[in-house]
């Protein structure tokens, strides 16, 4: 199958799972979703290893054996109920996302946002970080995101009109992304992006669990060059239909010296919170993709 047939078939995917998420109900869509992640458990051993070494790497090994085992099976079991949720979630009301979601630490982003500036909210992929954006959004918060183009275009335009149904306005990663966000934080707007993938290979060294790895260096640079506020945050699911939206701590960014080492500095520092956060629900953390180098060939 060549690349554009596979961006095709991935295509249709989506928007058949949208579909059906959208008429099924909730609990039998719930089942159903479960049900895939099971599949998917069987069918990617490779991916399965994946994440028990991440998850091996968050315990520093206190995980192990079925204990390990029953993990790895929450991880796939979250990551469907993710597609699920999402799928379903540009048809909840304003009211409904307010339902499903607890925000707590709000002074922290409130304290931020007084300053007219924006806010620059950097996050891991945990939980649902899309319901919490959209939760946010029903709230009142004016929210932007950064996100990766995906091929084919007709996906990614999929993906940006799905998250601007939920109150999410989408900053395409690209070139011209930093002049994006820029005048999105100038009419203060609370722009999130994930923060613990170095997708461009080009980012900032740290040590992330205990080992040696990149992660993105944009949240801390986009912070020192503007004077926006940079706040940490998590989502998390709760039991049942519910979530969990949590700021943790405003990261300081004042400048010290050179702009490499200001960047490394936050950089460091907001790693260290995405730790603290993921080690409260590492079964929750939607990584299942190589994150440090001893991880690929």
């Amino acid at each position: 199958m060549n690349v554009d047939a596979r961006g095709r078939a991935a295509f249709l995917a989506y928007r058949a799972g949208a579909e059906l998420a959208r008429v099924v109900p909730p609990a039998l869509g719930g089942v159903v979703a479960d049900g895939l992640a099971r599949v998917a458990r069987v069918a990617a051993p490779e991916r399965r290893a994946q994440v028990a070494r991440t998850l091996t790497r968050v315990t520093a090994g206190d995980l192990r054996g079925a204990a390990l085992d029953r993990a790895v099976d929450e991880v796939f079991a979250n990551y469907a109920r993710y597609w699920h949720e999402l799928f379903r979630l540009a048809d909840l009301t304003p009211a409904r996302r307010r339902e499903g979601l607890v925000l707590e630490g709000t002074g922290v982003i409130d304290t931020a946002l007084a300053r007219g500036r924006g806010v620059i909210l950097a996050l891991p992929h945990l939980g649902n970080w899309d319901f919490a954006g959209a939760g946010m959004a029903a709230y009142g918060y004016r929210m932007s995101a950064v996100t990766e183009v995906v091929e084919p275009p007709a996906l990614f335009d999929w993906f940006v009109r799905t998250r601007e149904r939920i109150g999410i306005r989408v900053i395409p990663l690209g070139p011209d992304s930093a002049t994006r966000i820029t005048r999105h934080l100038a009419a203060g707007r609370v722009v999130c992006l994930l923060a613990d993938r170095d997708l461009s290979g080009t980012g900032i060294e740290v040590e992330f669990f205990g080992e040696r790895t990149t992660v993105p260096g944009g949240p801390a640079l986009l912070a020192l060059r503007t004077g926006a506020p940079l706040v940490a945050g998590a989502a998390y699911f709760a039991d049942g239909s519910g979530h969990v939206g949590r700021f943790l701590a405003e990261i300081p960014t004042h400048r010290e010296g050179r702009m490499r080492d200001d960047v490394t500095r936050v950089t460091r520092a907001l790693v260290r919170e995405m730790e603290a956060a993921i080690r409260v629900a590492p079964e929750q953390w939607l990584l299942m993709q190589p994150n440090w180098p001893s991880d690929r060939p």
